[in-house]
């Protein structure tokens, strides 16, 4: 745990903030949809969900990168476009929130808390996920990983996000499944959550990464004693 911010439940925060994918969108059957496409244009065998999966919050080059694994690090950059074109004619047609996403932002919805995205993936992409889970309406602030002249881990996306709707980093919370999600919180001194039901490799720890709290599922965090206290400016 970030041992400068408190770490006991507090209750819902005025603002809670959340990376996307793996975190509230299980976008990975998109990402294998994207990557085997590809994959059958040049006679390549295909990728399953299981060798993908983990690589998901990683980003595209990991992902162009876990489907060709062969290819040299100039060559599998240069495949990024073309995954990014497809993947926005995928996107929406096989992912789905998380198991308890939707009663978590309901939670939150109904006490007042505000929500809102801060992604590493490309805003435009990002936009179009929102209308095919009715959360077009509903986000208080996008911010993607093209936004802003940085993207997580620097803290500047989380800070631009709570700049954005009139708050301090220190009375929102940032809800990520990847260990940049809580670096990026933890250098904006925003209190942080490890969504352990998200994509990792074998290797992280998300021990390590410091959040203030880890949780195992969405459906934890519609109770607002899961969430670590936020300072109140209010």
């Amino acid at each position: 745990m970030n041992p400068d911010l408190p770490a006991t439940g507090g209750g819902f925060p005025r603002v809670a903030l959340f990376d996307l994918d793996g975190t509230l969108l299980d976008s990975a059957p998109d990402f294998v949809a994207t990557a085997n496409r590809m994959l059958a244009a040049r006679g390549r065998a295909p990728v399953t969900l299981a060798d993908l999966r983990p690589h998901v919050s990683k980003g595209s080059r990991a992902m162009v990168g876990a489907a060709f694994p062969d290819l040299d690090v100039a060559a599998r950059d240069a495949l990024v476009p073309e995954f990014l074109v497809i993947y926005q004619e995928e996107l929406g047609r096989h992912s789905r929130p998380f198991d308890g996403v939707e009663a978590m932002l309901a939670a939150l919805e109904a006490a007042g808390t505000r929500w809102g995205i801060v992604t590493n993936k490309p805003e435009y992409l990002a936009r179009d996920v929102l209308p095919a889970e009715g959360w077009q309406t509903r986000c208080a602030v996008l911010i993607g990983g093209d936004t802003l002249a940085e993207r997580k881990p620097h803290p500047l996306p989380l800070q631009v996000a709570a700049e954005r709707l009139g708050v301090s980093c220190a009375e929102c919370v940032y809800v990520g499944d990847d260990e940049r999600d809580i670096v990026a919180a933890r250098a904006a001194g925003m209190p942080s959550i490890a969504a352990l039901w998200g994509y990792r490799l074998d290797g992280d720890d998300p021990e390590s990464w410091q959040a203030e709290r880890m949780c195992d599922e969405p459906g934890e965090l519609a109770t607002p004693d899961a969430w670590p206290l936020a300072v109140d400016a209010a």
